[in-house]
């Protein structure tokens, strides 16, 4: 049985999401709240949150590393943009909260010798257009 493609979101659709989410403090997703880039915590329960797009772009087989940073940020800073054009959302898949729809971007880190999951909260504040 082969998995059906994830639906690829635009600017647009991420809009949507970040407006659709339940407003308060949720304690399903609580521990992934915060500012910037963080790694996925080794306790958190996965299956609270639900995929439902995203953001990798199928025509290119490596999507570019170039980063997307006009106000002098850099990729670990909280106020980022978040441009999908760009490394790393250009690898990420969309997530939401099953519990309160608080989307989420995720992706996975590759070292020399580990993966890491890390994961944002998508602000529409944040949300950058531009294309490389």
């Amino acid at each position: 049985m082969t998995a059906e493609p994830l639906p690829r979101l635009l600017a647009d659709d991420l809009r949507a999401l970040a407006a659709a989410r339940r407003p308060g403090r949720c304690g399903a997703c609580a521990p992934l709240v915060g500012a910037g880039w963080d790694s996925v915590p080794a306790i958190f329960d996965l299956s609270n949150l639900r995929c439902v797009g995203t953001l990798r772009d199928g025509q290119f087989d490596e999507p570019t590393l170039l980063e997307h940073h006009p106000r002098g940020t850099h990729v670990w800073s909280p106020d980022a943009p978040i441009a999908p054009a760009f490394f790393p959302y250009n690898r990420c898949d969309v997530w939401v909260c099953r519990a309160c729809a608080r989307p989420f971007l995720r992706y996975t880190e590759y070292g020399g010798y580990y993966e890491d999951q890390r994961i944002r909260e998508l602000s529409a504040e944040l949300l950058d257009d531009t294309q490389p």
